[in-house]
């Protein structure tokens, strides 16, 4: 059985030029710090791909930091920037839809005597920027809010909220690990001070990503140690995944149109095959503004997990919302926020396409799918009649 995957949100399989740079540069083993010709050789190729990095978002090399994942990254834009602008006040405002690596940090500076401001979204998952004009006050720190929500799809208006916030004297940081790679993010027109991007999400290896800091803007160091990436980064570089996520940036930025209208094409397949061949089906996210890739919906009368299962034992991998947090097998706060009840997000799956995806993976989807939420149907019917 060719099994196919439809769950690109959560991790994206590494290009053949990505595996054939990473497998080049086992060669350059020095440590980027070495002042000798192997320690310049791999300082040379690292800054090559800081190089390829800010290009894929319109930054200027100098801007572009390497840290483990988007979630350190995330963690280092809210932690550095709130530590060092504490003397303007305490108050973060942050949407109700963002990744568990904001919320949890923000609920725990909550919990030490923050000020933390969660903003509703609408329907379609989008933060209104009157609502952020209401919630912004003198003491207002940063303000973060996601380029792109991984789980519904949906972009958010994030250079008009940028501009408000900055307008009252706030720092804004944008979570863009799920856009970025996917669709246009240029850290000049959005207006952003720090924004946070990941390799494994754009063809590039786990283990590797990078926070981009507006020259200028002051963010305390995270991690502590031997002073690497100008002082502000800690820790021995990751050389290798460097290298690849250099690479992955440069295809991604040359390859995005192409890729969007791939992906997009097959998208739409999948979902107008899909409300033809299956009732109760509620389309999530906004369809307006929305990742070329992303594929958000709730199927009526059964579960998530039974659905992801049911797929993949029928060769079809598919996800459910953050792959950060699935296993905790709770009704998704994105949903929730959107206004959705539990029994209505219970049923939720998330289904999106990548480069390799083909027409004939999304008609044999077309296929199980339909035949899958049916038979789990009639398991639930038959459960209950008991």
């Amino acid at each position: 059985m060719n099994r196919i995957y439809l769950d690109y949100a959560s991790a994206t399989p590494v290009m053949p030029e990505v595996r054939q740079a990473m497998a080049g540069a086992m060669e350059a083993f020095g440590n980027p710090s070495s002042l000798h010709a192997a320690g310049r050789e791999a300082g040379q190729a690292l800054e090559r791909a800081r190089g390829q990095v800010a290009a894929l978002i319109g930054a200027k090399s100098e801007e572009i930091y390497f840290t483990s994942c988007g979630t350190e990254s995330n963690n280092w834009a809210i932690r550095g920037l709130l530590a060092a602008n504490k003397r303007k006040g305490n108050h973060l405002i942050v949407s109700s839809i963002e990744h568990p690596s904001i919320l949890l940090l923000a609920k725990r500076f909550e919990r030490e005597g923050a000020d933390v401001t969660y903003l509703p979204v609408t329907s379609e998952g989008l933060v209104e920027p009157q609502a952020l004009k209401e919630a912004l006050t003198p003491a207002t720190v940063l303000v973060s809010i996601m380029h792109a929500n991984g789980e519904i799809g949906t972009i958010e208006p994030i250079a008009e909220l940028a501009t408000m916030a900055k307008g009252a004297g706030a720092f804004f940081h944008t979570d863009a690990v799920a856009s970025a790679g996917h669709v246009p993010v240029d850290v000049k027109p959005l207006g952003v001070d720090a924004l946070s991007i990941a390799a494994n999400q754009f063809y590039g290896p786990s283990g590797v990503a990078a926070l981009y800091l507006r020259e200028g803007v002051r963010a305390l160091p995270l991690l502590e140690g031997g002073g690497q990436e100008t002082g502000a980064r800690s820790g021995t570089e990751n050389v290798l995944g460097i290298i690849g996520m250099g690479v992955a940036a440069e295809l991604a930025r040359t390859q995005m149109t192409s890729r969007a209208a791939h992906a997009s094409r097959l998208r739409d397949r999948l979902k107008e095959g899909l409300l033809q061949r299956l009732e109760g089906v509620r389309l999530n996210g906004s369809w307006s503004a929305r990742l070329p890739h992303n594929l958000h919906l709730c199927i009526e009368g059964v579960s998530s997990e039974s659905l992801v299962l049911g797929l993949d034992a029928q060769g079809i991998a598919v996800g459910i919302g953050s792959a950060c947090n699935s296993k905790a097998m709770r009704p998704s706060h994105v949903l929730k926020a959107m206004g959705l009840s539990d029994d209505e997000a219970k049923g939720a799956l998330l289904l999106t396409v990548g480069v390799p995806t083909s027409e004939q993976e999304i008609d044999r989807c077309l296929e199980v799918l339909p035949k899958v939420a049916s038979q789990l149907r009639n398991v639930t019917a038959m459960t209950l009649a008991k």
